[in-house]
């Protein structure tokens, strides 16, 4: 009878075991919605959609887009790991909003304006020509890593179905003392004491990080995509700590925003022969 037990109590273990490797390996793969494409497409279109996430991992040194950038980051220093991290401002889904409103620029735009006016402000350098390789290979990757979501045109705001939501809290409670103490106890090793960057990430303020007209300048923006993002593969931030954060970092100087030196010249404003 002993010896029975004994064989149960082994199978017990085993089954638990087996359980919960199950339902690890299950809540390791993302939901539906934030799944990216099994396979490239065929032929040069699937190259192409490669060499748009090349561009995105390397924006600020790839050769097609360098000259396009006047600063340090890339597009992945905002939408982490190339844009599939399915929390921080992924790019999955993005496409099937587009078209899409923009209270901003108080006209429609399309995916490949948004992305080109991403140059101008985050990248603080030039808008690309419409229809140039850069700007067809990074709008080919991101729409590929929409395929099979629903088109639905955003008729309020330029943003993707999984789009960073803002925090519920009031701007005006934001404390950059209070912001200046987290940033050296949880930002500073990956992003330097001054802010500048280091080997494992981008500057935050200064002459090599975004300007004042990008979409991080603000407070709001910024402390909601600190809540989701940071520290890397470590998020843990309360809300008031991503605000706080957020009003350190942005109260610091950064490049300003004039929109006509951003603009390319009269010869750069479309390109069909790359």
């Amino acid at each position: 009878m002993r010896h029975r037990w004994s064989i149960l109590f082994i199978l017990l273990v085993a089954a638990s075991i087996l359980s919960v490797k199950l339902f690890t390996e299950a809540s390791e793969d993302p939901p539906e919605e934030y799944k990216v494409p099994a396979e490239y497409p065929p032929h040069e279109l699937g190259e192409h959609v490669k060499l748009g996430r090349a561009i995105v991992e390397q924006t600020n040194v790839h050769p097609l887009s360098k000259d396009y950038v006047g600063n340090s980051l890339t597009c992945s220093s905002c939408h982490l790991k190339a844009g599939t991290d399915p929390h921080a401002a992924t790019f999955i889904g993005a496409a099937a909003a587009y078209p899409a409103w923009s209270p901003r620029e108080k006209r429609v735009i399309t995916l490949e304006d948004r992305v080109l006016n991403c140059f101008m402000r985050s990248q603080n350098g030039k808008r690309p020509p419409l229809g140039s390789k850069v700007s067809t290979a990074i709008t080919a990757y991101i729409t590929w890593l929409s395929m099979g979501h629903m088109i639905n045109m955003n008729h309020l705001k330029p943003l993707g179905p999984n789009h960073v939501k803002p925090l519920d809290i009031k701007t005006d409670l934001a404390n950059s003392e209070r912001g200046a103490i987290l940033y050296t106890d949880k930002c500073a090793d990956c992003h330097g004491e001054e802010g500048n960057g280091t080997e494992e990430g981008p500057p935050v303020w200064g002459a090599q990080s975004y300007n004042a007209g990008a979409g991080m300048s603000q407070n709001a923006k910024l402390a909601a995509w600190l809540k989701v993002a940071m520290p890397m593969d470590n998020t843990g931030l309360t809300d008031q700590e991503s605000l706080d954060i957020a009003a350190y970092i942005n109260s610091h100087e950064r490049p300003v925003f004039v929109l006509e030196e951003h603009l390319p010249g009269a010869d750069g404003l479309g390109s069909y022969g790359w």
